[in-house]
């Protein structure tokens, strides 16, 4: 069994060929079951996750291994820790341990761009991003494969945080500002992508102007949150998973509310399949709300272990 690293994971996931990868994956029938999830109260009064999360299609089989901490910010430590084991679909035969990590931060925001890549205006050149962990670092150069992104503004609770990325962004070529008041940075966004942990809104729906399109990847529990009910009011709405509907609390506070109806809410597939449009007007406010899903896992899975040298008798069909 090989045992793929994470700098040999990252390096086997370029956002180009990912996003064309996953836009297939997603126009495509997989087996995905529900994943399973375990909560563990801590010390500190958090709620820790553990995540299993199979699926399986074209000769494999996956399944990953996630541990969520959120308290891990305090101890200086990445909030999520994740492990994937990638298998013969044939002969259950375990192929490759890759570097869960890796997937989860590089499938996050190349689904988000493959999203914005149907909802964000075609014009779209400013970008705000709320966080700045190990997935928000990874938003802007995601984004950049699909929209032609001059301007980045990051924002986050910890600015010296903030900051860091800034400079990382700058040292990448990237036109990076740290964000002011976030009222002020959302209202003149064209993008605003949101990679946080937060179980209080962060993004209010009367800060947005005509044509924004929200991005909502932070969030994947019904206690987190991180925009208002008022966001969703008006807005086309589209999710990776049909899953998000009880998963995600940025969804279930306004569907209960009524500010949001189940029925509009179309899926990533969808659109990747062409069964449902994206964007179809400048003025339209568009949001993307993901929790993530094992066929983006299993899609990525399936490309690193063809890129760094499959075996002789890996399974003959592949991902693409």
């Amino acid at each position: 069994m090989q045992v793929i690293d994470g700098p040999a994971t990252a390096a086997a996931l370029p956002f180009a060929p990912l996003i064309a990868a996953l836009r297939q994956a997603f126009a495509t029938p997989m087996e995905v079951p529900l994943r399973h999830h375990h909560h563990i109260e801590q010390p500190d009064g958090k709620t820790a996750t553990v995540l299993l999360m199979p699926g399986w299609a074209d000769g494999y089989i996956g399944i990953k291994l996630v541990t969520i901490f959120p308290g891990n910010s305090a101890r200086s430590l990445p909030g999520l820790f994740a492990t994937y084991l990638l298998c013969d679909g044939q002969t259950g035969q375990h192929l490759a341990l890759i570097d869960g990590n890796q997937i989860t931060a590089r499938r996050t925001v190349a689904v988000s761009a493959l999203a914005a890549s149907y909802l964000a205006r075609t014009d779209a050149k400013r970008l705000l991003i709320l966080g700045a962990g190990r997935i928000a670092r990874l938003v802007c150069e995601a984004y950049r494969a699909v929209r032609d992104i001059e301007e980045v503004r990051v924002w986050n609770p910890t600015p010296s945080r903030a900051q860091a990325l800034v400079a990382e962004l700058r040292a990448a070529g990237v036109r990076a500002e740290l964000a002011g008041p976030l009222e002020d940075e959302v209202r003149q966004a064209d993008i605003v992508s949101c990679a946080t942990l937060s179980t209080q809104a962060l993004v209010r729906g009367s800060w947005l102007r005509p044509g924004t399109h929200v991005d909502l990847i932070g969030g994947f529990t019904p206690g987190m949150r991180e925009s208002d009910d008022a966001v969703f009011a008006g807005a086309t709405v589209v999710v990776d998973s049909l899953d998000a509907l009880a998963e995600a609390g940025d969804l279930i506070s306004p569907i209960a509310s009524g500010v949001l109806s189940p029925s509009s809410i179309r899926t990533l597939p969808m659109l990747c399949d062409g069964s449902a449009t994206g964007r179809v007007s400048a003025e339209e406010i568009t949001v993307f709300k993901a929790v993530g899903t094992a066929l983006s896992d299993l899609t990525s899975a399936a490309l690193v272990y063809r890129a760094t040298g499959a075996r002789a008798e890996a399974p003959a069909e592949a991902l693409a």
